[in-house]
């Protein structure tokens, strides 16, 4: 599905111009960079004749919804592995496992050490003893195969770009696109999560050097966010009537648009976002500030 792309913003004492890919209208569940991500590794499992498809995530995973829906559409018997033991009592009061529950998946709650060797051959001997000849996805979906998905995010209509943000989680989505982007564009991902790691997981896909990461946007860690991010998103969607994830996309947005105040930007740059979904999130996010007394995300999704 090719959406046009959509011009946010104009900084005209620069010409600076800020467009974003709407990667969330894919499909109300199998969103964004969750689709591109599971669009080969589905067919790869169709293929191969897997039993079952196994995959990883915590308690308000876009993956694990994404990944439900799709084995629903699909006919694929799914089994989500979900950090946090405790999590089977809380089934019917969190959107993203109900959810999930609904499209058939079954769930194997861990402990988070557990969950922490969730890649040690152990482990998944375990699930292949458990589950039969199962395709075991990693956590968010990143693998060759994600990659390869990924990099059809950009389209020929997008060589016109100088810059491509993106947020990072587990890196599969940024190396698509640098990947996939034109010699002269230059790829810059968010990283969401503290630590530098990700630019040794990134140099594992990406082919080409065009990239960089900006990581004083992560607002804490993982999953964390402040009063200052919620209202920023409350606002840019009374504004342009765009919805944001607190987890990803909008703390990208956050980034972009302040380096953009800072002049990080040349003269006549165009500027290209991605919005990789993310949006069923936003109603456990919700629920988490609700229970603290804090703002919260005034977006219907």
């Amino acid at each position: 599905m090719i959406i046009p792309n959509q011009i946010i913003f104009e900084f005209l004492n620069r010409n600076v111009s800020l467009f974003i890919k709407r990667e969330d209208l894919i499909h109300p569940y199998i969103s964004g960079n969750k689709y591109r991500k599971l669009k080969y590794n589905l067919l790869d499992f169709e293929s191969d004749g897997y039993d079952s498809l196994v995959t990883f995530g915590g308690a308000f995973s876009n993956h694990i919804a994404a990944t439900a829906f799709a084995c629903k559409e699909k006919g694929i018997n799914a089994v989500g592995v979900i950090r946090g033991e405790e999590l089977w009592k809380e089934i019917t009061n969190n959107p993203t496992l109900k959810l999930a529950q609904e499209c058939g998946m079954k769930f194997e709650f861990v402990t988070r050490e557990q969950y922490r060797n969730k890649d040690s051959d152990e482990f998944k001997n375990y699930l292949q003893e458990k589950y039969g000849n199962c395709s075991i996805l990693p956590e968010g979906g990143t693998n060759g195969l994600a990659v390869k998905g990924c990099g059809e995010i950009l389209t020929p209509e997008d060589r016109d770009f100088d810059y491509i943000c993106c947020a990072v989680g587990t890196g599969g989505t940024v190396s698509g696109l640098i990947n996939s982007a034109k010699p002269h564009q230059k790829v810059i991902g968010f990283p969401v999560l503290k630590g530098n790691f990700l630019q040794e997981e990134i140099r594992k896909f990406a082919k080409n050097d065009n990239w960089s990461l900006e990581s004083d946007y992560h607002f804490g860690g993982y999953a964390k966010v402040t009063d200052g991010l919620i209202d920023f998103i409350n606002n840019f969607y009374q504004e342009t009537n765009i919805p944001l994830d607190p987890v990803y996309t909008g703390k990208m947005v956050y980034g972009v648009l302040d380096l953009i105040n800072k002049n990080y930007f040349p003269e006549n740059s165009k500027i290209l976002v991605i919005h990789t979904g993310g949006l069923q999130g936003i109603r456990g996010m919700n629920m988490l500030l609700e229970s603290k007394g804090k703002k919260t995300i005034q977006i219907d999704v």
